[in-house]
């Protein structure tokens, strides 16, 4: 029996405790834990150590020594998916995961979304909801469930739009992109779904989502930018434009392109060049500059944007400014050669 008072850390498991949990998809119960070896006093200390984690009741996981590195949003989503596996387990079959709770293990994992309660719905009929997890009725009824990691989830397409209808617009935004990137859904089969829950609460922000989505974006922070770049009224961008020199080679593949414009945006996400040294800061800045050469502008985007929408806008318009001065300069040296040469040559 691996017993408690080991040190200060008790990280690790027994074997057969941890090869329950590989199986399970990360979780285990107190029944499990029993049968491991170990004692109701053994949980305590784990729990207390913070080298398990109480899933709910009767119900834990593994934290593991990497899961303080996690961003505060990858934590949410380790720790909801462990407990929505663990609540379909114990539904006995009754009941597939839905909404937000489908959407992560279809791979869609948007951290703003509202992950403080596991959805589950039911395929007869309606079950009691708890303060971390919400029961759904089959309305409309689950007719083609899809397995992932041996849990059955309502279709893609359905946990978008399930998931989309109770949250905001750019978030709802981000979580339509990334399905279609992902190839989980596509718009055809997203507006089917939209069809499903017709006149239900939140309809009309999802349809909206839906017509703006654009599986080009490659993140969430591009979504959200892409949301307040329309809100501002700015023109449509060419979205993972390629540009090219002369020559044609590829010089950069810019997030967003306003070609009328000569403007090009990018996303720089928080987490971008963390722990990568110089070397990409580097290359970023050679990219940049070779981007300038050609006569671009170049506005860089961050989360702090986002929450700032006049200054952005402001920055923007300065960097069209500065290159219609350019290209007019340029049009003025140009007809000056012009007139040298028909003066010279008379």
């Amino acid at each position: 029996m691996e017993g408690a008072g080991f040190g200060c850390m008790l990280w690790g498991m027994n074997l057969k405790l941890s090869t329950v949990a590989a199986r399970r998809g990360g979780w285990f119960d107190r029944a499990d834990v029993l049968a491991a070896g170990y004692s109701d006093d053994d949980i305590h200390l784990r729990i207390k150590d913070g080298s398990w984690v109480r899933l709910f009741r009767g119900v834990y996981a593994e934290v593991g020594v990497d899961y303080d590195l996690l961003a505060s949003w990858d934590q949410r989503i380790w720790r909801h998916v462990r407990t929505a596996k663990a609540a379909y387990h114990q539904a006995g079959g009754g009941a597939v995961l839905s909404h937000q709770s489908a959407l992560l293990l279809h791979g869609v994992q948007i951290g703003d979304l509202d992950l403080s309660r596991v959805h589950l719905t039911n395929l007869a009929r309606l079950g009691r909801s708890t303060r971390w997890m919400c029961q759904h009725a089959p309305r409309p009824p689950v007719l083609d469930p899809v397995e992932v990691e041996g849990v059955c989830l309502t279709p893609a397409p359905r946990s978008v739009v399930e998931a989309i209808r109770g949250t905001s617009y750019p978030v709802a935004v981000s979580v339509v992109d990334e399905a279609l990137r992902r190839e989980l859904a596509t718009a055809a089969q997203l507006s089917e779904a939209l069809g499903l829950f017709g006149g239900r609460t939140g309809i009309g922000t999802a349809t909206r989502a839906v017509q703006f989505g654009d599986g080009r974006s490659e993140s969430a922070g591009e979504s959200r930018l892409r949301v307040l770049m329309a809100d501002l009224g700015l023109p449509k961008p060419r979205l993972q434009a390629e540009i090219r020199d002369l020559s044609g080679r590829l010089v950069g593949r810019v997030d967003f392109l306003f070609e009328e414009w000569g403007v090009i945006v990018e996303f720089d996400g928080a987490l971008k060049y963390a722990g990568k040294g110089s070397a990409p800061l580097v290359l970023e800045k050679a990219r940049e500059d070779a981007l300038r050469d050609l006569g671009y502008e170049v506005v860089r985007a961050t989360w702090p944007d986002l929450s700032a929408p006049a200054a952005f806008a402001v920055r923007v318009a300065q960097a069209r400014d500065r290159s219609r001065r350019r290209s007019n300069a340029v049009l003025s040296a140009a007809g000056n050669l012009q007139g040298v040469s028909r003066r010279t040559s008379r």
